[in-house]
């Protein structure tokens, strides 16, 4: 199954492996999509019902076409930002894709940017015709990287999600995260400030979370203070007046981030 996976090579020399979702998984997901949207489109239609039976009942009929337009462009903007909206937001996946376990990136290995969810849901339009999806299905069957239109223009690519091996025990780094309750939403980091971190970055923070359960106190504040001066200013934040503490804190959320996005595990 060599053609279903795809290597990537980062500036960093880095090769990483993907598996490419194909056709199967791919129409799974969307048909649990469309199922979601059918039941939010029925009941978009059941509320315009009775919004015009109760118009109905009023002498000014021409005021009774208002509804079905506003629905019409509801229905629209429902049907074509959920696609947008959750693929940008929910880090490529919609919920049908989650459920099914594929996700979009950026054909490079990075996370999908605003502008190629925008591109790829809007030639989702074209990928639907003639009807039942037919141009975008006969594009993923015969591409080689399983690709619909949208992709090719986009940029992207729908692969497998990388599932990370069970453990039995947490680490120290992850106990003292658990502890502390931190996560990485606890930071935003735009996703230009994210693509500028490379693999230097994710080195040296993932060596002081390996380094820091084992460091005595006062080594670690230093050390702490050292890796903050570096890290922190690049995604915008300022070290000066913060405790040690605190900026512990900011490294181990920082931490969780990239490794979302550097380490992988088949």
């Amino acid at each position: 199954m060599n053609e279903d996976r795809l290597d990537i090579k980062t500036p960093e020399y880095v090769s990483i492996q993907f598996q490419l979702a194909g056709l199967g998984s791919r129409a799974a997901a969307f048909i649990i999509d469309q199922l979601l949207l059918t039941v939010v489109n029925i009941l978009t239609i059941v509320v315009l019902f009775f919004v015009m039976d109760g118009i109905s009942s009023v002498q000014f009929l021409p005021d009774s076409f208002i509804p079905i337009a506003i629905t019409i462009i509801i229905l629209f903007i429902v049907n074509w930002g959920y696609f947008f909206a959750f693929e940008f937001f929910l880090g490529g996946r919609t919920i049908g894709k989650k459920l099914i376990g594929i996700r979009v990136i950026q054909e490079n290995g990075h996370s999908i940017t605003l502008l190629s969810s925008f591109i790829r849901n809007l030639i989702r339009i074209i990928d639907s015709l003639p009807t039942a999806y037919f141009l975008g299905i006969i594009m993923i069957f015969f591409h080689p990287k399983h690709k619909r239109l949208g992709d090719l223009v986009a940029g992207t690519i729908v692969i497998h999600e990388r599932k990370v091996k069970q453990k039995k025990k947490l680490t120290p780094i992850e106990k003292e995260i658990e502890t502390r309750g931190l996560t990485k939403y606890d930071i935003f980091i735009d996703e230009w400030t994210l693509k500028s971190l490379g693999m230097k970055e994710w080195k040296l923070i993932s060596t002081y979370a390996s380094r820091y359960p084992q460091v005595p106190m006062e080594e670690r504040n230093q050390l702490t203070r050292q890796i903050a001066e570096i890290l922190l200013p690049k995604i915008g934040l300022e070290v000066e007046g913060k405790r040690e503490t605190d900026l512990e804190n900011t490294l181990l959320v920082l931490y969780l981030i990239l490794k979302d996005e550097w380490e992988f595990e088949l």
